[in-house]
């Protein structure tokens, strides 16, 4: 007999345990990936199918209030979710009945998702569609929420074969870096994470990009690195961190997060050999796959985005596209407020709060 329902945080080793054994598991659907975006004014409902006190599927949702005064409605979103055989179509059925349920309960105008699943699968695809899901065209950048298109590494194959594979100059860098004196380690405490975070703001300023706040690096520390889920790892050249990166770990996969290089000392090519550390990491931790994350769809050399494909393509990563973003709606009205009116409010407001309110300002 299957049932769906909302686990509470004594039962977390067996939600996570599930994650992490599943070939769909993703450190997105981890509870502590939860608490991170708890911090971020979220609320979690990791959501579990089960037939016979055993486990079948899981779905963490994060949910958040509409921001309109006086409605008592939600989003949800679920991300790399659902946590399910994508060839099932009962379990995926019965999950998805499961959650909106749930989003009755909560207030909830549409339940959106974004799989880790390839393009190519079309049967699951057709899945969604039966359980009334409605694809978004999010283009081929960053305009969705998580990015369509990744970098991903097969790592179940020697260091030999893996430098082998790589572009001859991602090879040289690698070793200039070595030869240079590079040392990474992993971060010792809270005290890097600083010097990572201020590493971090110099990266987003010279390359224009916004990063989030310092407490939300803390959170990632609090919950997902101390729980062994993720790590930080600094390059040193003389002494000085000049550069860094984060790494989530779930199951037998790694996801490069985030990466920071200082301006100063970068003919040593310290993110080549950060690079590379990690993905030896990950294949001592047993990891047969090391995702570089997100990239452009589009790939002309002449978009602004080419040197991002161009650095995670030289150490011999494949282009993979996800089956996108899709939305199960259950209030046609406020999903359509969500989605064409609300955007156009914001939008206006943040021109109004720009506006100089007088000549001196």
């Amino acid at each position: 007999m299957y049932r769906t329902r909302v686990i509470n945080v004594k039962e977390k080793p067996m939600f996570n345990n599930f994650v992490e054994s599943h070939d769909k598991g993703h450190f997105l659907q981890l509870w502590e990936w939860g608490m991170v975006k708890k911090g971020m004014g979220w609320e979690m409902l990791p959501l579990v199918l089960e037939k016979d006190g055993e486990v079948k599927a899981s779905l963490l949702i994060l949910k958040r209030r509409l921001p309109l005064p006086g409605i008592n409605k939600s989003i949800f979103y679920a991300p790399r979710g659902p946590v399910a055989d994508i060839h099932d179509e009962e379990i995926n059925r019965l999950l998805f009945e499961g959650a909106e349920r749930l989003a009755r309960e909560h207030g909830a105008i549409f339940l959106k998702i974004d799989p880790d699943v390839s393009k190519d699968e079309q049967i699951f695809a057709d899945i969604l569609k039966k359980c009334g899901f409605r694809k978004n065209e999010t283009g081929l950048d960053f305009e969705g929420v998580q990015p369509n298109f990744v970098m991903r590494l097969d790592i179940n194959q020697d260091e030999e074969a893996l430098l082998k594979n790589m572009h001859s100059k991602w090879r040289y860098n690698i070793r200039l870096a070595e030869r240079r004196g590079v040392k990474i380690r992993e971060a010792r405490g809270k005290e890097d994470l600083k010097v990572f975070y201020e590493i971090l703001q110099e990266t987003a300023q010279r390359d224009n990009f916004l990063i989030r706040g310092y407490e939300y690096y803390e959170w990632i520390w609090d919950y997902m690195i101390e729980a062994g889920y993720a790590k930080i790892f600094m390059a040193e050249y003389e002494g000085e961190v000049i550069a860094g990166t984060i790494a989530m770990r779930t199951g037998r996969k790694v996801w490069y997060l985030y990466g920071a290089s200082s301006n100063r000392h970068r003919n040593v090519m310290p993110n080549y050999l950060l690079q590379w550390h990690m993905i030896k990491w990950a294949k001592e931790m047993g990891c047969t796959l090391y995702d570089f994350r997100g990239v452009s769809g589009d790939l002309d050399e002449n978009n602004p985005l080419y040197g991002l494909y161009r650095f995670k393509k030289g150490f011999g990563a494949e282009l993979t596209e996800f089956i996108g973003e899709w939305d199960k709606v259950y209030s046609p009205f406020f999903y359509f407020l969500w989605t064409k009116i609300l955007p156009v409010y914001l939008k206006i407001t943040r021109k109004r709060l720009k506006k100089p309110q007088n000549k001196e300002e």
